[in-house]
């Protein structure tokens, strides 16, 4: 799909490209959100009063909302108008092996375990197990990128890690994983379950031997996820999040390997969804903004008017849709 806002000069300037995030399900938001927005339904397709205006949606299209399938209609009547590209989310990426069965067992890629059956919940009662068009969705999800790179920003629903995006880029191309690629990425071990899950769902780190901490249910962790976004972070306490008790963490260098996956100060500004952030909207650094603000369950759906030409975040083009 061209983009309109990348490629005319003359109008390069009054473009502007809506950055969507996580909106499982909730169809009734993301119909407040367009509407906004000045996006208005005609018929099948989608048109705004600024003929070049663009969406970028940053994935988890399904789950925990009631309307799975009225989200992905909107989603797709956008995209075929030209007027939208769309990322996989790491509900996607579990929709689809949840739904695929591996080749060499015959077992699902994903688990119809009772965790796994919940979380598929809402999806499900639409979209059961072997009918068409559930077939016809998720092939439509497997045509989407893990990733959106212009020249002004970059998109990814979970983190941007250069060495995995560089590999997904070397192997994939423009990110759309190969049928092939998907069954890999559904098998742990194996070298594209761990690019996927890196860009998806976000990088975990081992804390240095003989250190742990208690999440808030009270279980003992040796991982902690990691604020990849935070390109100041030097030391573990600096890089964890969701510790509640960050004492609990050695206040010590944090090792190379780690350091190499911080995004750095300087580089292109990111969009990303995933990590349910809660308050305000804020910058998670000068070039980073998460805009996922739990609109799965009782959050607002809150989104980002990106103006071309311009390479500053800035809060003040943040709209919180209620």
């Amino acid at each position: 799909m061209p983009w309109v806002a990348l490629q005319n000069k003359e109008c390069r300037a009054l473009s502007i490209t809506d950055i969507i995030p996580d909106i499982h399900g909730q169809a009734e938001k993301l119909r407040i959100a367009l509407k906004n927005l000045g996006w208005r339904r005609n018929g099948t397709t989608w048109l705004h009063s600024e003929p070049d205006r663009q969406i970028v949606f940053l994935g988890d299209f399904i789950d925990r909302g009631p309307e799975n399938a009225a989200v992905i209609r909107i989603v797709r009547e956008l995209m075929d108008a030209g007027r939208a590209q769309a990322i996989m989310g790491n509900h996607e990426l579990n929709a689809i092996h949840f739904h695929t069965d591996d080749p060499d067992t015959g077992a699902p890629l994903r688990p119809h375990d009772t965790d796994n059956l919940f979380q598929h919940g809402s999806f499900l009662k639409e979209f059961p197990l072997g009918a068409s068009h559930t077939k016809d969705v998720l092939d439509w999800m497997t045509s989407l990128p893990l990733f959106i790179e212009t020249d002004e920003f970059r998109a990814v629903h979970a983190a941007w890690i250069h060495s995995a995006i560089d590999d997904l880029r070397r192997q994939t191309g423009a990110g759309v994983l190969s049928k092939d690629q998907l069954i890999r990425a559904g098998r742990k071990g194996d070298t594209f379950h761990d690019l996927a899950e890196a860009v998806a769902k976000g990088p975990e780190a081992r804390l240095p031997h003989q250190h742990s901490f208690e999440d808030k249910g009270g279980k003992v962790r040796h991982h902690v996820r990691v604020k990849w976004w935070n390109g100041d972070a030097r030391t573990w306490r600096q890089v964890a999040m969701s510790v509640p008790d960050i004492n609990q963490l050695p206040d010590t260098p944090l090792p190379d390997d780690l350091l190499t996956t911080i995004y750095p100060d300087g580089d292109l500004p990111v969009f990303f969804g995933h990590y349910w952030m809660s308050g305000a909207p804020e910058l998670q650094s000068a070039n980073a903004l998460c805009l996922d603000y739990s609109a799965g369950t009782d959050g607002p759906l809150v989104t980002y008017s990106h103006f071309a030409g311009s390479r500053d975040l800035s809060v003040e083009n943040v709209e919180i849709h209620r």
